[in-house]
């Protein structure tokens, strides 16, 4: 009778939902499974694109893990984790972007029977963060350093990494041609982490191999006034003055007030002002400047001046252009054309102003400092060339990515299986439930080279049987074997030259445990449906009462 009297405990609002137990993992488990399937066909050189059509109306055409994960616009919290992994992988390394998020998917896959059959998921955290070791050990063991060569055999080593890369994208029909530029503008920055110092510059028109690379800085010609066409299009050693201030005629502030008392004190007041615009660019002629670039705006009567003295001069030039021009010609950024010295002057080999498809391209070429590149890209359709300048980002990160680290791995599943194997053995060797977990760990690797075969069309079960044997094999001579996305049968990656830097796998295996294991350790979600459409009819309400005082006003209500 006691108990019934006991007051009832109300510890959350009203309209709450929550969820606990095992049904919610589960549930949280299939989520996280479902976006891993969304991207699952993108993997690998035979992967498929995805169109992805937004509320603005802008087309996406991808098959970037991570630019596909940004674009799904994921609600469900757990599987908002895998966003996060594909973008800190693409942050940190540029690739492996899918294949971080089919691990992630596939751990837990794996341990979804487990989770049903009632194992505490402490225990297979435990499992597959000391499994998650033993993976990074054997891929450091495994990795082939490529440190000591010289440059040509280097140039030519991150050449493969980049065409690994390539070789998934939409461009992988092109990637030999995309590779080597791609290594040479990486090799130009040198060791500035700096990556905006590459630049990507996208011209539609032409074809895939009209695409150029610039030892230098190239953008597009800015807007010009009159005068323009009458300067000169191309220098050999000029100097080159950056400025950050207007070289134009200045008009008074609105409310500016001046009083005369005599007429002829007003043509003082005009030559003054028409006296300092002179001055400035007599200053900047006198500099011995032959090119003038500034980030504010070139007037006509400055365009003109400069023309008649055979200077070549462009306003509102892009602060990243400015800042890479800066850097690669040693120059500095004026704000003021007062005491100009020679060392704030930079200097190049060669500039000229060249017709680009449409686009009319001012070039800087041969920089002493050289530590700029940029890559003008053609094509058909904006889309693909939006697509092509995110296939080389990831290329360029990988590339950048190998020089510091300098460790590559076999690519085409070939680690993977191999990890796998090494798991398995392991895996024996221990007793208790632990053995059970670690052997369902190694098999989500298997996940890589199926889904390799399953895109290229291929029977993933045959080749997967080969593989295994292929790596079983005793003397471990098999350890390099990967898919074949060619013949449809097996073939030694490293000896195809189907590499890729091994922190790309690491930082993969890393992020995908991690997330295995956050998502595995909730055990409860609360959901608070009221106060998000609390929200929802507070900002209803307030675009309601805005839009109805614009309607007001604009009808010429009086203001009280």
């Amino acid at each position: 009778m006691a108990a019934m009297l006991q007051p009832q405990i109300i510890l959350l609002k009203e309209g709450t939902d929550t969820s606990q137990g095992k049904a919610q993992l589960v549930s949280n488990i299939n989520a996280c499974c479902a976006v891993a399937d969304v991207i699952r066909t993108t993997l690998g050189p035979r992967g498929m694109d995805k169109l992805i059509h937004d509320d603005k109306g802008n087309t996406t055409i991808s098959n970037d893990g991570a630019t596909i994960m940004k674009l799904l616009d994921i609600v469900h919290p757990a599987a908002k984790i895998l966003v996060d992994i594909a973008k800190s992988q693409d942050s940190e390394v540029g690739d492996g972007t899918t294949t971080v998020v089919l691990l992630a998917g596939e751990f837990l896959e794996k341990a979804k029977p487990f989770i049903e059959d009632g194992v505490h998921p402490q225990n297979l955290i435990r499992s597959y963060r000391s499994a998650c070791q033993l993976a990074i050990e054997k891929i450091k063991e495994l990795a082939v350093s490529i440190e000591g060569k010289s440059l040509e055999e280097k140039k030519s080593l991150l050449a493969k990494c980049a065409a690994t890369t390539l070789s998934s994208k939409l461009i992988g029909g092109e990637k030999e041609f995309f590779a080597s530029m791609v290594v040479d503008a990486v090799i130009s920055i040198g060791n500035d982490d700096r990556l905006n110092l590459v630049g990507i510059k996208k011209v539609p028109g032409g074809n895939m191999r009209d695409s150029f690379l610039v030892n230098g800085v190239a953008f597009k010609k800015t807007f010009s006034y009159a005068g323009f066409e009458q300067q000169p299009k191309k220098f050999v050693n000029p100097k080159i003055l950056l400025l950050n201030i207007e070289l134009e005629l200045k008009s008074e502030k609105e409310n500016a007030e001046i009083r005369l008392s005599d007429p002829s004190q007003y043509q003082s007041i005009v030559d003054a002002e028409w006296n300092i615009i002179y001055d400035k660019l007599d200053k900047c002629v006198q500099s011995g400047a032959k090119i003038v670039l500034s980030r504010l705006a070139i007037g006509d009567l400055a365009t003109q001046y400069f023309a008649d003295r055979d200077i070549f001069c462009a306003g509102r030039v892009a602060e990243e252009d400015l800042q890479r021009v800066a850097a690669a010609t040693g120059g500095a950024v004026q704000t003021s054309v007062n005491n100009i010295i020679d060392e704030v002057l930079g200097i190049c080999e060669l500039f000229e102003e060249k017709q680009v498809g449409n686009e009319r391209f001012n070039i800087f070429s041969g920089c002493p400092s050289g530590q700029t590149a940029t890559i003008v890209l053609r094509g058909g359709a904006d889309q693909f060339i939006d697509e092509a300048e995110r296939s080389l980002h990831d290329a360029i990160m990988i590339v950048r990515r190998a020089l510091k680290n300098s460790t590559v791995v076999a690519g085409g599943g070939a680690i993977d299986m191999e990890t796998s194997r090494h798991l398995r053995q392991y895996a024996h060797t221990i007793a208790g439930k632990s053995q059970l977990f670690i052997n369902s760990y190694a098999k989500a690797f298997e996940v890589i080279p199926r889904q390799l075969c399953d895109n290229a069309g291929f029977d993933a079960t045959d080749v997967l049987n080969k593989l295994r044997q292929k790596h079983a094999l005793a003397s471990g001579e098999g350890a390099n074997y990967g898919v074949d996305v060619n013949t449809g049968g097996i073939a030694d990656s490293f000896a195809n030259f189907v590499w890729e830097p091994a922190v790309v796998k690491i930082n993969a295996i890393n992020a995908a445990t991690e997330a295995a294991c956050l998502i595995l350790s909730v055990d409860e979600t609360v959901k608070n449906p009221k106060s998000e459409s609390a929200q929802g009819e507070a900002a209803a309400s307030a675009m309601g009462r805005g839009s109805g005082g614009f309607r007001g006003r604009g009808r010429g209500m009086r203001r009280r």
